[in-house]
């Protein structure tokens, strides 16, 4: 056929945060996920809504700026929920249930800062299908929180929760 073309659908862009659902049996140590997010107003707004902690360092420009901070900052808690985001949409995934949390906080997150969140699989406990994790989140390669969780994640066996 001459003349004719061909028509290529264009490729599918692949979501970051695509869903993936781990079971116990999938998991190793050293495994490993990151998440990228910039920190808009909107999230630290839409947080305090949502959490009700609508302390004016987060709020308040004015307030903000006689503070040793100089601006206002994100909730720590905000900062923490990018590890749970993680947790629940990546690594595990979905079926996994929180047991524990620590988180130690090292630095403020600013408005318009991108935070990398990296969570890595450090131990895996048959007993309950346990998974160990270490949890930190940076700012241009610098820790501003890190931690340890703990999730139960369900096994081939095994109902999701």
């Amino acid at each position: 056929m001459s003349g004719a073309t061909t028509s290529v659908p264009p490729k599918a862009a692949v979501d970051p945060r695509q869903v993936r659902a781990l079971l116990f049996e999938d998991l190793r140590v050293g495994m490993r996920e990151v998440l990228m997010k910039s920190v808009m107003e909107t999230d630290v707004v839409g947080f305090a809504l949502l959490s009700g902690d609508d302390n004016p360092i987060h709020l308040c420009d004015t307030y903000a700026a006689g503070t040793k901070f100089g601006q206002r900052i994100a909730h720590g808690l905000y900062t923490a929920s990018l590890i749970s985001a993680v947790l629940g949409t990546r690594l595990p995934g979905p079926g996994a249930v929180y047991r524990s949390q620590t988180l130690n906080f090292h630095a403020p997150v600013r408005i318009g800062d991108v935070v990398t969140v990296i969570v890595e699989v450090v131990e895996l406990v048959p007993e309950g299908r346990k998974v160990r994790l270490h949890c930190e989140a940076l700012i241009d390669n610098r820790t501003v929180l890190d931690g340890e969780a703990v999730v139960s994640v369900p096994g081939r066996s095994a109902k999701p929760a």
